[in-house]
């Protein structure tokens, strides 16, 4: 029995396929069944039922599995004890990032981080807050960073990283526009795109203004949009306004900074935080992701300015 041939368990116990569970393990599916084989043989068990389709644990394969896990956990914690004592930051984060995050973090801050941190791998996935939350607890993600406050959210451990202005990215040209400044009760809703049902931010931009409906897209047309790139696209292509998160803002071409306008004061912020589970021996390297996204954004954004200004957004 060996430490591979455990982590083979545990990727076939998730995939139910010993294909898929072979790909994310980087060797041929022969290799992966065999030394399973092999596995189940010295312990005179049988983990996996290969005659049903999906492959199914059996229930005494549970109990290893489950068994399985602690014993990975305990080994990546020995190497992460020895890292500690080499002075060595380095290991593999599983990380999920909500769609209003991640598209300017991952090419900016994310990969800044792991090109000065070559000893890191970070495994980034892009999720909606309700999935992070459940593959965090699930243990399928090690941490995952969303908008807080959001309910469900406070059994985790949290870390804040940072507030950022919320923002209004409209079509109308600057100078149709009276003043800089926009005033919520005043937007109209049937001008404004919104992201589908469930994102935190469409929820904190119906907070600010009230918002429940939106009939700027044809009536033949069934849009839901993901991403604040789409959003930003419709409103370029079609008309009306949407929400705009302030890191979303250095993405922007010199033209389309045009359109961007700030709310009355106090001025809309959501808080950006990084959830886990429970402290794990990857702690030092979400403590040193974290120290360095604040670093890199503390003197960039609006909030840092002056936070007497703003006005807290919950995300849900």
């Amino acid at each position: 029995m060996n430490i591979q041939q455990l982590e083979y368990l545990i990727a076939v116990d998730k995939y139910k396929h010993f294909g898929n569970a072979a790909q994310s393990c980087f060797i041929t599916q022969p290799t992966l069944s065999a030394m399973i084989q092999k596995f189940e043989e010295e312990l005179n068990v049988k983990v996996f039922d290969r005659t049903s389709h999906p492959i199914r644990t059996t229930d005494m394969g549970l109990e290893i599995i489950k068994q399985a896990k602690i014993v990975i956990d305990g080994v990546m914690e020995l190497r992460n004890k020895a890292d500690e004592l080499n002075n060595i930051l380095g290991g593999t984060l599983n990380l999920g990032i909500i769609p209003t995050v991640s598209g300017c973090l991952i090419p900016t801050e994310i990969f800044d981080f792991i090109s000065a941190n070559k000893s890191i791998k970070l495994n980034v996935k892009e999720m909606t807050t309700e999935n992070v939350l459940k593959a965090v607890k699930s243990g399928e993600l090690d941490a995952g960073i969303i908008s807080t406050p959001y309910d469900g959210a406070e059994e985790f451990f949290q870390t804040f990283i940072f507030n950022e202005e919320l923002m209004v990215y409209s079509a109308l040209e600057q100078s149709d526009k009276k003043e800089s400044f926009v005033i919520p009760e005043k937007i109209d809703v049937d001008k404004v795109w919104l992201l589908e049902e469930g994102n935190c931010l469409r929820n904190q931009f119906e907070k600010i203004c009230h918002l429940k409906e939106n009939s700027t897209k044809p009536k033949n047309l069934d849009f839901l949009a993901g991403n604040i790139s789409t959003l930003i696209h419709m409103v370029d292509k079609m008309g009306g306004l949407t929400i705009l998160p302030e890191i979303a803002v250095e993405q922007l071409s010199d033209l389309q900074r045009k359109n961007v306008a700030r709310f009355v004061k106090p001025f809309p912020y959501r808080e950006i935080s990084i959830i886990y589970y429970k402290p794990t021996y990857k702690q030092k390297i979400i403590d040193e992701l974290v120290s360095f996204i604040q670093h890199s954004l503390s003197s960039k954004l609006n909030y840092y300015k002056n936070p007497a200004d703003f006005v807290s957004i919950k995300a849900k």
